[in-house]
């Protein structure tokens, strides 16, 4: 049978009046049983408590959302982006970016610079960030360009996306590639002579990258997922901390 602890125990373990015990119960904090007209706590659920770890299966989305650390996912962004030769970017599930977008080609960074290109860039990473499934798929964005994703999971979640791209799968033809670069600039008023020269240093990514850059992106993914939830985690034990602090003075 379970270990079970009255309210005057758990005072002492706490170091905190009746009072608190009780408004902890009525708050989700602790868990309890009656016996009789008494309550009793289980040892292991106080244990959980004190080492902060009760509260991490309750955490929703949003707190493993808010507890990515970006100064900490922006330099390990960084350097894959370098190492696989693609831009990247962190995004939330509607393709807005959270980290800043890492080796980005120059060609992106002109449709960027465009009020309706950045925002049809969002779009697209939106799209990207929507796939589901646990291998990454490739993508054509508006600007034709490609870019794949890694999902950040936190307990069973997608509270984010790790997005990789800004390359062809293939040369494209030149003409072909003429015109539709020409289409882009008017459209999002960009000189066509930049958008053009910028166009031509475009990377492109074969088959056999392709796949390899898929396992990256998803390895990397789940590292920030792990960061996350570590960090939600610590945040949780810390305003336990604070407010059993706040109470007991």
């Amino acid at each position: 049978m379970e270990n079970l602890l009255t309210a005057k125990q758990l005072q002492e373990l706490l170091k905190v009046d009746r009072t608190t015990i009780y408004r902890m119960l009525k708050d989700g904090r602790l868990s309890g049983v009656k016996v009789g007209q008494q309550w009793r706590f289980p040892s292991a659920d106080v244990d959980a408590l004190i080492s902060g770890k009760r509260n991490q299966e309750d955490l929703s989305p949003d707190d493993f959302f808010e507890a990515l650390p970006i100064h900490c996912l922006q330099p390990i962004q960084d350097v894959f982006a370098e190492i696989a030769q693609v831009g990247s970017v962190v995004t939330d599930k509607e393709g807005i970016p959270l980290t800043r977008i890492s080796n980005s080609c120059d060609f992106c960074k002109l449709i960027l610079g465009s009020t309706e290109g950045r925002e049809n860039c969002f779009s697209s990473w939106k799209e990207v960030a929507e796939h589901g499934g646990d291998v990454p798929k490739f993508f054509k964005c508006h600007a034709g360009l490609q870019y794949a994703q890694g999902h950040i999971i936190v307990e069973r979640e997608t509270v984010a996306s790790l997005i990789g791209g800004q390359f062809y799968v293939e040369t494209p033809d030149v003409e072909e590639e003429r015109v539709r670069v020409r289409d882009l600039a008017e459209k999002y008023g960009i000189s066509p002579a930049l958008l053009e020269q910028a166009a031509r240093d475009i990377r492109v990514c074969e088959k056999d990258r392709q796949k390899q850059l898929g396992i990256w992106l998803q390895r990397i993914a789940d590292t920030f997922g792990e960061i996350s939830c570590e960090r939600a985690g610590l945040m949780t034990r810390l305003k336990q901390i604070s407010e059993m602090s706040v109470i007991s003075s």
